[in-house]
């Protein structure tokens, strides 16, 4: 078996894989060298859509000229074109459901049934509400918010008409969109009807197909991840920027730790208000720890991290390791990204492992459902389980060493102020410094760890090689968590890994060249700050006409999957690292890698070598500003007086 330096960059990481390894618990690094892909499904070869199969069609031997298809006669295109559709389907089936959550919460909010969550950011309640068409002058806060949750939880169930955020897009974006019948109707709609399209015997032509996943997608980046971001902002507080610490060296060993892992921030927010409270601190006292140590996991972690500056345990590949330090009381776990194997890993140790989602059971956990009515009385019997497991520690403490500041909470608001200041918040100094070449660019690289790359390695070496060439990097999710470790997420790393001029631009404002803009469900931000470039003009009229890119080095999950194709059908070059999941079809690869920038002016492509997918990235950064016609640096020339003169 390989040993951590292998399996990670990360240094707390390979420390506690190797602890893993000598004390023969099973992880997921462990349990990858024992399972190999398979060699058809990688390729997304199988159709298991009906009994007649499953009907495996692996690449014809070479000069067979052999023409694949099942036995209902599907052909290869139609399969693949069937699965990558269903992985766009599930993923944003993910980020809506997540969003539906947190309406329904929101609405309690505002009728006044939840116990302790609140409105936190009024004005952007009357943003949002302006966006949704409400009439908010002379209306009560309660009325406005009553209106804005009804009509956000309608933008589900819609069945035509066009979603309410589509139309944030810029003018030119919403053309494509209804010229190419892609514009979405209703979240939940779109997401049916891939599901009805790909069933047995309905949709058989792959180009088709493909046009109702990018229908789908634009339903999840344009509507339940933007609403969810959104909705969350005005309950929990719109983030600004906060000073925290990441890495599994956060968890104390004199203190009661209890790490938050999933993706709805709800009873993590109540989790961070109980933890405060002086009876449960007396609680934790008299069990004989120092206090309670509140930590984060996956994106839970950038939600409180964001907002309360809450301690960030690690990464997607983190969290068994978490418990392998011996020293997690208890890990509360809702929906996405956690692994069946914490169950296991917990039994090694006196973990308390509880599942608190009425979505997400985990055989061999406890469950303690979280409703917003009596969120707070949940999150303090939830701390008291705790406390109450902190003297059954039966293992040696093991924390790894390892920490790291950094500075999370860049939301689009806070760029813009950041940018203009209170008086003149605007895109205008970011949209300049790209138009005179300081910085080149900007790139979205987001998404997941994947076991079956280097922990960590590809997200980072991708990311330094963008900031090396003045390209500003917009982060969210296991990458911003990666970048975080490795000391991207503070201004001085400016002047360690940065070019001159994106070094020099990060100087001035004070922001680190990579900047961490919250969850997976927060890639809408980034649509958001893209959109806010092209309103302040002189880069183009539609997302397409920027000098940006996006990339997802070490993904792994359908959510990925789902938030490139909003990427891509937004008009944005999109590079995913890993695999591909259309490798079985050369007409489909064809089809998202080239005949897609003909109809979306945007397109996939796939680089297993993260800097090279960064060079790919920066030549269409280039390829961007040449035909914007800012292409060659100016020449910086400093007047004196006399030129001055003969300027008059």
């Amino acid at each position: 078996m390989a040993d951590g330096k292998e399996k990670s960059i990360d240094k707390a990481t390979i420390e506690l894989i190797d602890k893993a390894q000598r004390e023969n618990i099973s992880t997921v690094f462990s349990r990858a060298d024992e399972i190999k892909p398979c060699p058809i499904g990688v390729e997304e070869s199988c159709c298991k859509v009906c009994s007649m199969g499953p009907c495996r069609m692996p690449r014809s031997k070479k000069d067979e000229g052999k023409r694949r298809v099942g036995v209902c006669g599907a052909t290869i295109d139609t399969v693949v074109a069937r699965n990558f559709a269903r992985k766009v389907a599930a993923g944003s089936a993910s980020h809506s459901d997540h969003a539906r959550e947190v309406v329904m919460t929101f609405l309690k909010v505002a009728r006044g049934e939840t116990q302790d969550f609140s409105i936190k950011d009024e004005i952007k309640l009357l943003e949002v509400a302006l966006d949704f068409g409400i009439t908010i002058e002379k209306r009560d806060v309660k009325d406005i918010a009553i209106e804005l949750g009804e009509k956000a939880l309608n933008e589900f169930g819609k069945q035509s008409g066009e979603l309410a955020y589509a139309n944030k897009a810029p003018l030119r974006r919403q053309e494509i969109w209804r010229k190419h019948s892609v514009m979405p109707r209703g979240i939940d709609r779109e997401i049916v009807e891939v599901m009805h399209r790909t069933h047995m015997g309905v949709d058989q032509d792959y180009r088709h197909i493909l046009q109702q996943a990018a229908r789908a997608a634009l339903a999840d980046g344009w509507g339940g991840s933007m609403i969810s971001t959104e909705l969350q902002d005005i309950m929990f507080g719109t983030p600004v920027p906060v000073l925290g610490s990441i890495n599994l060296g956060v968890l104390k060993e004199d203190h009661v730790n209890l790490v938050v892992h999933g993706h709805e921030p709800l009873l993590p927010e109540m989790l961070v208000v109980a933890s405060r409270d002086p009876v449960i601190k007396e609680l934790a006292e008299k069990a004989g720890a120092k206090g309670i140590n509140l930590a984060g996991m996956c994106c839970s972690a950038n939600e409180v991290l964001m907002r309360h500056g809450i301690a960030c345990a690690g990464n997607f590949l983190q969290q068994e390791l978490a418990l392998i330090t011996g020293a997690v009381e208890l890990m509360t776990v809702d929906v996405q990204c956690q692994m069946q194997g914490l169950a296991n890993v917990a039994e090694c140790f006196h973990t308390r492992l509880i599942t608190t989602s009425d979505r997400a059971m985990i055989e061999g956990a406890e469950h303690i459902e979280f409703h917003p009515e009596h969120g707070l009385d949940t999150a303090k019997k939830i701390l008291a389980m705790a406390i109450e497991n902190y003297p059954n520690r039966r293992h040696a403490v093991c924390i790894p060493n390892e920490r790291q500041d950094m500075v999370a909470g860049f939301s689009h608001e806070t760029i813009t102020y950041l940018l203009g200041g209170l008086f003149r918040a605007s895109y205008r100094p970011l949209n300049d410094n790209i138009a005179n070449g300081r910085i080149r660019g900007v790139a979205g690289v987001v998404g997941c760890n994947n076991v079956r790359t280097k922990h960590d390695a590809a997200h980072l070496a991708m990311i330094k090689e963008l900031i090396r060439n003045d390209v500003l990097v917009l982060t969210t999710g296991c990458s911003a968590m990666a970048c975080g470790k490795a000391g991207l997420l503070t201004p001085e790393a400016a002047h360690t890994y940065a070019g001159s001029g994106l070094a020099e631009v990060c100087e001035a404002i004070g922001i680190p060249p990579v900047l961490h803009m919250g969850s997976c469900v927060d890639n809408s931000r980034i649509l958001i700050a893209a959109t806010a470039m092209v309103k302040e003009g002189g880069l183009g009229d539609d997302l397409s006409d920027l000098p940006v890119a996006g990339a997802a080095p070490e993904w792994m999950s359908e959510k990925a999957i789902a938030i490139g194709q909003y990427f891509v059908t937004s008009g944005i070059f999109t590079v995913f690292g890993t695999t591909w999941p259309t490798l079985g079809s050369d007409k489909v690869t064809e089809h998202l890698f080239g005949e897609y920038e003909d109809i979306y002016k945007g397109m996939w492509a796939y680089e297993e070598d993260p800097v090279k997918a960064a060079q790919l990235m920066i030549a269409h950064i280039d390829k961007k500003r040449k035909a914007l016609g800012i292409d060659k640096a100016r020449e910086r020339v400093l007047y004196d007086m006399a030129m001055r003169r003969a300027m008059d």
